[in-house]
């Protein structure tokens, strides 16, 4: 036994290194700081080891007999867990409820997706203290939630419930949606910034820099940059001056994003008036954790630099994507650029306990990443898949549906006890200072 423990703790640690080994160089105490939050629970843990969740997939957890030349080219969203859900204001104007955070998206096996959302399940379930048969109803809740939705796009939409919205939410979601509702942009302009003299600047501190001339400069040229990225369609939503008023660092303190330098910029709203002006972001893209275990030449080299891969992921995953969502690149490396919602709001899992209510929640997340996976194939105007993605996955489930909900079930629970034990090894190594460079 202790052999096994060795051996799969010498695997984390050699996974972990060659994930973060050299941003771990360039700023080892970002990186202590993300240690400690992944070693605060075994979630978090789970969140900040995509890594080590996609070396298993191709090693121990490699058999999936669902996948074939089609589902194992489908764009997924590639780091799928419980707490990558939220609201967003999309290009039509709506509140929608739906799938965030692109930033590992990627086009792969459409059952690592779902893999990584029910293992997710299960570690929420047991620090709920539900039992195994209640995680194993909510993980089949899941899966058939989005079995119904996929088969219902593929017959042609027509008994497709769709998008998550305030038209047809209930319960929990409603409520993060009505929430998102009363957030305005002066409370976020509130929040990050100041008037000095009659004019806005950013605020400084917790995290938040000056820069300087050089840098804001530079800064400033790939703003100019990429604007060109930006959609013609989507320019009615953006009734704004491209005149940056203000530039500031900030440094990721996210479990995901240690260590990476963003930029946060301030553009002169429509009007004169201060309450209208508006933050977006510009920060440094990375290579998805998925990525480095999947051999396609013709994914990889789709990609100008990994800012483009992460803005046309999101384009391609989320119909009426964000109308400041594009890319463009700093000193020759990728950049992702977006707006600072005010109307973003997550799903706090704190404040849905019972059985019931997560079975609601868990069965309209299963509807989203239904309609997630079926939006980016060959009916969009991305040409990387083309070829129909709900036919392509309910072909091969239909075939054994019973099946592949027993799969996703037990795979819940193996790979929950495994994160568990896991997130114990990783706490051991790291307070023993056994993860080289911190």
């Amino acid at each position: 036994m202790s052999q096994t423990l060795d051996r799969r703790s010498a695997h984390i640690v050699d996974v972990l290194i060659e994930e973060f080994g050299p941003s771990m160089a360039l700023d080892p105490a970002a990186f202590r700081r993300k240690f400690r939050k992944m070693a605060a629970s075994p979630f978090a843990f789970y969140r900040g080891s995509a890594s080590l969740f996609y070396a298993d997939q191709v090693g121990e957890y490699a058999d999936d007999r669902f996948l074939d030349e089609r589902t194992s080219r489908v764009w997924i969203h590639g780091d799928l867990h419980a707490e990558n859900f939220g609201t967003y204001m999309n290009a039509s104007g709506q509140l929608v409820f739906n799938v965030n955070d692109f930033d590992e998206a990627y086009v792969g096996p459409f059952s690592w997706d779902l893999k990584r959302f029910v293992a997710s399940v299960a570690l929420i379930g047991y620090a709920k203290a539900l039992s195994d048969q209640v995680i194993s109803d909510l993980v089949r809740a899941f899966a058939r939630s989005y079995l119904t939705e996929l088969r219902a796009i593929a017959h042609g939409g027509d008994d497709a419930i769709g998008s998550i919205t305030l038209d047809n939410a209930d319960g929990v979601l409603r409520r993060v949606l009505q929430q998102a509702r009363l957030n305005t942009r002066v409370d976020l302009l509130a929040a990050q910034t100041t008037v000095d003299n009659y004019e806005r600047r950013f605020s400084l501190g917790d995290g938040v820099y000056e820069v300087d001339e050089a840098t804001r400069e530079a800064v400033c040229q790939s703003f100019h940059s990429y604007l060109d990225t930006l959609p013609a369609s989507s320019a009615r939503l953006r009734p704004v001056a491209a005149h940056v008023k203000d530039v500031v660092l900030r440094k990721g303190v996210g479990i995901g994003s240690a260590g990476l330098p963003s930029y946060n910029l301030l553009l002169e709203g429509h009007t004169q008036a201060l309450e209208n002006d508006v933050v977006i972001y510009m920060k440094q893209a990375q290579v998805p954790a998925v990525a480095r275990h999947i051999d396609d030449e013709g994914v990889r080299g789709y990609f100008r630099h990994q800012g483009h891969r992460t803005a046309e992921s999101q384009r391609a995953l989320q119909a009426h994507a964000d109308p400041w969502l594009g890319f463009t690149e700093l000193n020759g490396v990728g950049q992702l650029v977006a707006e600072v919602s005010p109307y973003a709001a997550d799903l706090d899992w704190a404040d849905v306990n019972e059985p019931e209510e997560l079975a609601g929640v868990i069965a309209d997340l299963g509807r989203a990443v239904a309609r997630m996976h079926s939006v980016a194939d060959d009916e969009s105007s991305h040409d990387l898949v083309d070829y129909s993605t709900e036919e392509a996955i309910v072909a091969a489930v239909d075939a054994d549906e019973q099946g592949f909900v027993t799969y996703l079930t037990e795979f819940a629970h193996t790979y929950g006890l495994q994160a568990r034990r896991d997130h114990q090894l990783f706490v051991d190594l790291f307070r023993n200072g056994q993860l080289p460079g911190l």
